[in-house]
């Protein structure tokens, strides 16, 4: 899979296209006029220099002059129309949902992490995980977004444009991958200390991976292999990590931090902070204010069981 550059400019899906050209016609209408009044500037300084020559002909060049404000002034309104008009039709386009029937997401925003639901008829096969998207190449995906304290902003730039979460609201969007890749996510207005440090992924992947991938999260957690796993499991449910987070298949059923049952199948930590990575993982429990100041989760107080919770951890696929 190839990463997805976070650039407005560099679509990978259809709303993100529209918004790329809407971006280019206005960046190339600017262009245009920039040279046009430009080339009008330096024409004025050299007729003035050469009309301080002269004293015949002012009155001619008064009346040229005027001429050219006003045909200036009514090419520029028509410019102003023309944008906004193109502009109100690439906001309906984008809000117009698809025919097909779509992939329904519930994303949820926290300080500062993203909480995500894939719903499902049957409750026992609803997926919840955290900061990672997962998608199927070329179907319509339908967003429910809404957070849990402040203002969060959806932001996928290679996919599609920013949408606002907003407390007690629920807001909606819809966005398609057209290649699978990894594309990069982001807060995209400012909800506090951590906001910099508040991204997600989005793994575009073709409908086998993804139904493939679905039915692996639908799965309780995976029970210890070893004993360093057991002991670690006993380490994670006789602590406080126990009461805000959930690991489906124990008695861990905390709901104010993310869902761990799968956590060591995701990429990265922390909200896209850090790579899910044996030290980092360590860091993020040992002292998560040193890699995320202000966040909601204490240290954990482990000494001869951090490595066994470790363990644990990782095995959790």
């Amino acid at each position: 899979m190839s990463f997805g550059l976070h650039s407005a400019v560099d679509p990978s899906g259809p709303q993100a296209a529209r918004i790329a050209q809407l971006w280019w016609l206005m960046f190339w209408v600017s262009a245009g006029v920039f040279v046009a009044v430009t080339a009008f500037l330096f024409v004025a300084l050299f007729r003035s220099a050469v009309s301080r020559q002269r004293t015949a002909g002012r009155a001619e060049a008064q009346r040229r002059t005027g001429a050219v404000v006003g045909g200036a002034s009514i090419v520029t309104a028509l410019i102003i129309v023309g944008l906004l008009l193109v502009d109100v039709s690439t906001t309906r386009a984008l809000a117009t949902a698809p025919a097909a029937a779509p992939l329904r997401i519930e994303v949820v925003g926290h300080q500062w992490w993203w909480e995500v639901h894939y719903p499902d008829e049957t409750p026992s096969q609803a997926v919840t995980t955290a900061n990672e998207i997962h998608i199927p190449v070329g179907r319509p995906v339908a967003l429910e977004l809404t957070s849990r304290d402040v203002i969060h902003s959806f932001w996928v730039p290679s996919l599609q444009g920013k949408r606002d979460l907003i407390p007690g609201h629920v807001n909606t969007a819809w966005l398609q991958a057209d290649v699978p890749g990894l594309f990069h996510g982001q807060c995209a207005e400012f909800c506090g200390a951590q906001h910099a440090h508040m991204a997600f992924l989005i793994v575009a992947e073709p409908e086998r991976s993804f139904s493939a991938w679905l039915a692996d999260q639908r799965r309780p957690a995976t029970a210890p292999a070893s004993a360093d796993e057991t002991q670690g499991q006993a380490v994670f449910l006789s602590l406080p990590c126990a009461l805000c987070h959930t690991v489906r298949g124990t008695s861990a059923w905390g709901q104010n931090g993310p869902d761990l049952t799968h956590l060591a199948s995701r990429r990265q930590l922390a909200a896209g902070t850090l790579p899910n990575t044996h030290g980092d993982l360590a860091e993020c429990l040992m002292d998560p204010h040193r890699v995320k100041p202000g966040v909601k989760m204490p240290p954990t107080p482990v000494e001869s069981g951090l490595q066994a919770l470790l363990a644990y951890l990782e095995s959790l696929r």
